[in-house]
């Protein structure tokens, strides 16, 4: 959906803002003659990357305990997240417009965000910050609960347990990424335990989230390490940018991030010129990626990265979010679907040896993002082989999927569904899946279909008769 036909359209909805895990909530002001059909859920995720908008509707007869929910529509506003607007007075608010009219830590943004949400018909309660840890427990919740694993709907009326193991989430953001599955091992450090009851059954959740390890701060992070290694001369060689691209900056566009703060050569001018020069070079590419990683420190039985614990990965996942993306660029431009670290690896290796004149000629429409695909693509190999540890058996077992059916996947339905409700902590009973005046038509319609075959049968039966009576 185009941001310009993005329009609020209930009258009675809950509005959840995220941004980097900020929350608003918002309850309805107007008053209503008549109860609603249907209530609805808007999710702003203005993260630090995107701003897009969510519409999300249930039965309203039925909010309090099945969960039915659907994704209605959605849309995204171009440019940057709301935190790209922390310089501009008003830019935060003005970056809301298309979205009313169709991690934040600054105290200015969030008032003109909430200025500008009392400008339209919603009655503001306030605001909330989500963990790392919350954000990837909700986008597990989001991909369980649309795949069904919690409850499904079964046939004449009943809720039922479908009885299937759960599925791992793997999100990738712009800031951080996540890691979030259920398991049965012991969790040595407590600050990634998520305890969650749902539909009468207790899931004990491993979940991590790294900060600065989300796509746009790897690759700021990756240019300031070659800077440092390199000097901070007006040149810099890029290994993991295509061979036939340069690009120029100023180095604040490489440090100015808290995720590259720690790393400014000396002397430091914000304003010096920088020149990057692509080598398209995949093993150098992949040991400067692996360099900002620390593998080597731990103080549990086993580690991931950076000294965080982790248990064995277990059973399937789904990968979202900029996994999805970059594993699709892979596809399409070396005609391999990555099933396996060794597909992986060779897929990553080809679009590393690639010129950028042959990367446009096969995806001109990213002509703006190809020089990253290289990186981006090493990374996410480190990460999953080094970092979260999947193998040749555990790989093949995640999914890299945008969507469940017609519902994108990620953090903002998962707290949405918790927050309004519509995720009960007992498990269901018997309950109707359609409204009263629907059952009552279908009651009609089956007494009216059995007096037609009745009708029929008897009919038949006189012509027998007749026919036996004149034989």
């Amino acid at each position: 959906m185009s941001t310009q036909y993005c329009q609020i359209i209930a009258p009675a909805v809950f509005l959840l803002l995220g941004i980097a895990g900020i929350l608003l909530v918002v309850i309805p002001i107007d008053d209503m003659r008549e109860p609603p059909q249907f209530m609805y859920g808007v999710v702003l995720d203005a993260g630090s990357s995107h701003t897009a908008m969510y519409i999300y509707k249930w039965p309203a007869d039925k909010q309090n305990g099945t969960g039915i929910v659907t994704q209605h529509s959605e849309c995204h506003v171009k440019g940057g997240g709301v935190s790209s607007y922390a310089g501009e007075r008003g830019g935060a608010g003005r970056s809301l417009e298309p979205l009313g009219n169709t991690a934040l830590n600054s105290e200015k943004i969030l008032n003109e965000v909430g200025s500008k949400l009392h400008t339209y018909p919603f009655d503001f309660r306030g605001a909330t910050i989500l963990s790392g840890q919350e954000e990837g427990a909700y986008g597990w919740v989001t991909v369980n609960y649309l795949l069904e694993n919690f409850i499904k709907y079964g046939f004449v009326g009943h809720w039922l347990s479908p009885g299937r193991d759960t599925v791992g989430a793997l999100d990738f953001g712009g800031a951080s990424t996540q890691i979030t599955f259920e398991t049965a091992d012991v969790v040595e450090d407590k600050s990634n335990v998520m305890e969650l009851h749902l539909y009468g059954r207790d899931y004990h959740l491993y979940t991590q989230s790294f900060l600065c390890y989300g796509r746009d701060q790897v690759l700021r992070r990756l240019l300031a390490h070659l800077v440092k290694t390199q000097g901070a001369g007006p040149h810099v060689s890029h290994p993991c940018y295509p061979a036939g691209f340069n690009v120029s900056m100023k180095l604040d566009m490489v440090f100015d991030s808290p995720c590259t703060a720690d790393q400014k050569p000396t002397p430091y001018s914000p304003q010096d010129p920088l020149t990057v020069i692509g080598t398209g070079h995949y093993q150098h590419c992949l040991g400067n990626m692996s360099k900002i990683f620390s593998f080597d420190r731990c103080s549990f039985s086993k580690c991931s990265f950076d000294g965080v614990f982790q248990p064995n990965v277990t059973g399937s996942f789904m990968a979202f979010s900029a996994f999805f993306y970059t594993h699709v660029f892979l596809q399409r431009t070396t005609g391999i679907t990555v099933t396996s670290p060794t597909l992986l690896e060779g897929a990553t290796h080809t679009v590393c040896t690639m010129s950028y004149q042959e990367m446009l000629e096969k995806a001109p429409e990213q002509k703006g993002r190809l020089q990253d695909y290289c990186a981006a693509s090493v990374f996410i190999q480190v990460l999953m082989l080094q970092g979260y540890g999947f193998d040749e058996l555990s790989f093949p077992r995640i999914s890299f999927q945008r969507k469940a059916g017609d519902t994108s996947i990620g953090w903002a339905l998962g707290y949405m569904l918790s927050l309004s409700s519509l995720l009960p902590g007992e498990s269901m009973g018997l309950r109707k899946a359609l409204r009263p005046e629907a059952w009552a038509g279908l009651i009609f319609l089956f007494v009216f279909l059995i007096l037609i075959v009745s009708g029929y049968l008897l009919l038949k039966t006189c012509q027998k008769k007749d026919s036996d009576g004149i034989i």
